[in-house]
């Protein structure tokens, strides 16, 4: 049977706007003065989305488009060379030295911006930004539906200010990224597993302070309290990083 073409042309429009409905778009900027490179890496059962990775230059923005229902992290890679066969291609968040990860989780540290949304508006769907595997970037994160729920950037350089035991530095000897105590140590205390596997039990550390000193806004440690969580149902959210004064314009590419 053969459908006229006027029919065939309404019902793939109508398809559309039905997918279009249940999806969601990101808009990851970068403000910062250097090229990034962001990641995202799903979560299990989820599809990844912009093949994993993808080049930003300074002051340019890419829509990333996602199911309504999609969890996962996105965070942004630094100082990456992929004209070599190496297995870490960036000084930050590198994931197997690749420019598209594929599904692959950054390598620690990296300021992380985790999702978990709903198609169902009635439904939460949550975001937040953790230091809990380390720092390399601030970023800031807001719904466009409501400026309310948003999610401020750091209020001082946490590189400039990490101390030496939690320090990464490139073969230049600049600080480019800050480990978590977690990373750096591998201590239960730290870690919040184990005797510590609750909130009772794990309390924050001198260094989980420190982070939210520079970062008031973001999951300092595994148990941080009140958690810093963002409610807010959109079907847009935009991300940024490097906010505030650290580049020009955005365009979109």
């Amino acid at each position: 049977m053969r459908f006229p073409r006027a029919f065939l042309g309404f019902y793939l429009a109508f398809i559309w706007l039905f997918l279009s409905s249940e999806a969601c778009r990101f808009y990851i900027s970068n403000k910062c003065p250097f090229p990034i490179w962001p990641g995202t890496a799903a979560n299990k059962g989820q599809p990844v989305i912009a093949n994993g990775g993808f080049y930003l230059p300074p002051g340019r923005t890419r829509i990333v488009q996602a199911p309504g229902d999609w969890s996962g992290r996105i965070w942004a890679r630094t100082g990456c060379d992929f004209s070599t066969n190496h297995k870490l291609a960036c000084e930050t968040g590198d994931c197997d030295g690749k420019l598209e990860c594929e599904g692959a989780i950054g390598q620690p540290p990296a300021t992380l911006v985790e999702f978990s949304l709903q198609v169902d508006k009635k439904k939460p769907s949550f975001y937040d930004v953790s230091l809990v595997d380390g720092y390399n970037l601030p970023v800031d994160v807001y719904a466009v539906a409501d400026g309310k729920c948003h999610i401020g950037g750091c209020w001082k350089n946490l590189k400039a200010n990490c101390p030496r035991e939690l320090r990464v530095v490139n073969s230049e000897g600049e600080v480019v990224a800050c480990k978590s105590a977690c990373l750096a140590f591998n201590l239960d205390a730290f870690c919040c597993r184990n005797e510590y596997g609750s909130p009772g039990k794990c309390k924050p550390s001198m260094y989980s302070k420190m982070f939210k000193d520079a970062c008031p806004n973001y999951f300092s440690y595994a148990f941080d309290t009140p958690a810093p969580l963002v409610n807010c149902a959109a079907d847009e959210y935009v991300i940024t990083f490097c906010p505030d004064r650290w580049g020009g314009r955005i365009m979109s590419n």
